[in-house]
């Protein structure tokens, strides 16, 4: 966790981030700023789809992916579509703690069940399907994960700032995650 930078003040927002829509979310969600009108996007937000996490942020303040993981691999549409149409210029992806996307493998059974169970499905049907996605979407280590996708989509979207967050669904509260091998 030596890598996460808890913000609970504006000076805790590293420089890069200040007078940008991050330093904003980052304000509305942890510091409480108080909401003011937004009528159009002012940033991407990519996260997890986990029924954990709510996010404070005014009504039409960002698009937000919702996807396993934070995993925007098979996203990069809908990113192109806000950044080109939505015209947004900042990208905050988000990861957080005791993920579903980690070691999926563990969750074999009960997916496999579930499919067979909740679905509908046929055991060889589900095991199939399983085999054939839970690779994509496997996403390790949280944090390793965060900054290897978030320097995937720097090169592919080189004039996007681009940060990476850390949603810790013990206290609610988004971290920034230091970047670089010796943090």
């Amino acid at each position: 966790m030596n890598r996460l930078v808890k913000i609970i003040s504006r000076e805790d927002i590293f420089p890069e981030y200040r007078n940008s829509p991050i330093d904003l979310l980052l304000q509305y969600h942890n510091l409480g700023l108080p909401f003011e009108n937004v009528t159009n996007a002012q940033m991407l937000i990519g996260m997890c789809m986990d029924n954990r996490k709510y996010l404070r942020i005014p009504d039409n303040f960002a698009f937000i992916i919702r996807t396993g993981g934070a995993n925007l691999r098979y996203s990069e549409f809908k990113i192109s579509y806000a950044i080109s149409v939505g015209e947004v210029s900042s990208l905050a992806l988000i990861a957080h703690n005791r993920c579903g996307m980690v070691n999926i493998i563990e969750r074999k059974n009960q997916f496999v069940q579930g499919l067979i169970d909740r679905a509908g499905w046929d055991r060889i049907s589900a095991e199939e399907h399983f085999r054939q996605y839970s690779p994509m979407f496997e996403i390790g280590n949280e944090i390793d994960f965060l900054l290897s996708e978030v320097n995937r989509l720097r090169l592919r979207y080189p004039k996007i700032l681009m940060a990476p967050l850390y949603y810790n669904v013990d206290d609610n509260l988004l971290y920034l995650v230091k970047e670089g091998r010796n943090t």
